[in-house]
């Protein structure tokens, strides 16, 4: 009998370990911050940094590969200019590291081009609008002389079927920006279309990002409109 209790004792004990470690197995795993997978390239910036001295007052560009793929030191010469654009990166990434590329250069003028990456994503025009509000309130809280500017988002022959989502998300950033004078919403997607479509003399053979030539119509849109805002930060 002792025997056979014994061995009752080892299948309940069993049971309930099986039980247990189902359980465990089916209760959610916290997921890693989609952003971390930027973190070397945020390193870089912080390497750079740490051997170098940035300008003072500056004018920063931050966003995605289209902000990183601009020679902007060649485009804006006269400006001192920093670069800090990433990757494939959503606006949610910038927020994610801003204290360490946007916060910590004390930026008197921003040129933003995030929302591409996030209606690629799947994410709604509606909270590109609300990410893009948060960016310029956490920029205000700590710096709240800077101007902002925010490159439209593009559109492109390999994200054409999206241009409606990102046409109005574009909207409401415009709107919003019209509300505050300390933001500009520089149309620089526009003047990438042709007939109504996107013209592909403006980009490389991927039909997502800029050439040259699209850079240099870039260029020409925000330079006029970081001399008006550059003018109005000096009131």
């Amino acid at each position: 009998m002792i025997v056979k209790h014994r061995a009752m004792g080892i299948l309940a004990c069993g049971f309930l370990f099986c039980l247990t470690t189902g359980i465990a197995a089916q209760e959610p795993v916290e997921q890693e911050n989609p952003a971390l997978r930027w973190e070397q390239d945020i390193q870089r910036f912080e390497a750079w940094d740490a051997q170098n001295a940035w300008p003072k007052n500056p004018v920063l560009f931050v966003g995605s590969s289209s902000i990183r793929m601009w020679k902007t030191h060649e485009s804006f010469p006269d400006l001192p200019v920093i670069n800090r654009g990433f990757g494939g990166s959503q606006t949610s990434d910038v927020l994610y590291y801003i204290e360490r590329i946007v916060l910590k250069y004390r930026p008197r003028l921003i040129v933003f081009y995030c929302g591409d990456n996030d209606i690629a994503a799947g994410k709604e025009p509606e909270q590109v609008v609300q990410d893009y509000h948060t960016f310029v309130s956490q920029v205000h809280k700590a710096l709240p002389r800077t101007r902002i500017v925010y490159i439209s988002i593009k559109p492109s022959g390999a994200r054409w079927s999206l241009w409606p989502k990102m046409n109005q998300a574009n909207k409401g950033i415009a709107e919003f920006s019209n509300k505050d004078r300390r933001l500009f919403y520089a149309d620089c997607a526009t003047v990438l279309l042709k007939d109504g479509i996107p013209d592909d003399r403006f980009f490389v053979q991927d039909r997502l990002h800029l050439n040259d030539e699209g850079y240099k119509v870039w260029t020409g849109v925000v330079q006029s409109i970081l001399e008006q805002a550059g003018q109005d930060n000096r009131r």
